[in-house]
């Protein structure tokens, strides 16, 4: 009888041990996307931000890299050199033509696009981006030197090979001159 109560209190004691250690544990990592499993073996997630605008959420975005991505890339700003993905959820729905046009006036803010430039790059995205709606998920694969892919709900959709279209695409978020300053140290694990 002593021995079973000896037992009971071992246990109890080991419960009450854990039990803080168990409350203490981070929260776990998102799961990993499809498309970024299959784009880019091994990635790790940089970094993760949400865009509010006038208090209304539009939209969370996650910035995977490849492993063999430097996490000292963000202080030098060469991070168009590296294969990464950038992932866009939706919290509330909104037409494609919208994000299309909303997108080349961020990628603006690097300078004037040429008129012709302009419309090339709208009609791509217009026909690219579709209407969404919470839940969905719009992805941007970036191959250095080769192409920007994009997804839907991790199905493979329009491809652009244009180095200066990645440049300004990725720039709404990752350049110095984002409309988003804290949102692109969050996405590049730089101390926000």
């Amino acid at each position: 009888m002593e021995r079973r109560h000896c037992l009971h209190l071992l246990a109890g004691a080991a419960s009450l041990a854990l039990a803080p250690a168990l409350r203490a544990q981070p929260a776990p990592l998102p799961a990993t996307p499809t498309e970024v499993q299959a784009e880019l073996p091994g990635a790790r997630l940089q970094g993760s931000g949400r865009l509010r605008f006038f208090g209304l959420h539009i939209y969370d975005v996650q910035l995977w890299v490849a492993p063999s991505h430097p996490a000292e890339v963000a202080a030098r700003e060469d991070y168009l050199r590296h294969a990464f993905m950038l992932e866009l959820v939706y919290a509330r729905g909104l037409e494609g033509r919208k994000i299309a046009e909303r997108s080349i006036e961020e990628m603006e803010r690097a300078g004037r696009l040429p008129p012709t430039q302009s419309q090339s790059w709208l009609a791509f995205m217009a026909q690219a981006f579709p209407n969404v709606e919470a839940g969905t998920r719009l992805s941007a694969l970036h191959r250095p030197a080769e192409a920007v892919r994009f997804f839907v709900n991790g199905n493979a959709g329009a491809e652009i090979r244009d180095a200066e279209f990645a440049r300004r695409f990725f720039g709404i978020w990752l350049a110095p001159q984002t409309s988003e300053p804290k949102m692109r140290l969050q996405l590049l694990g730089i101390g926000a």
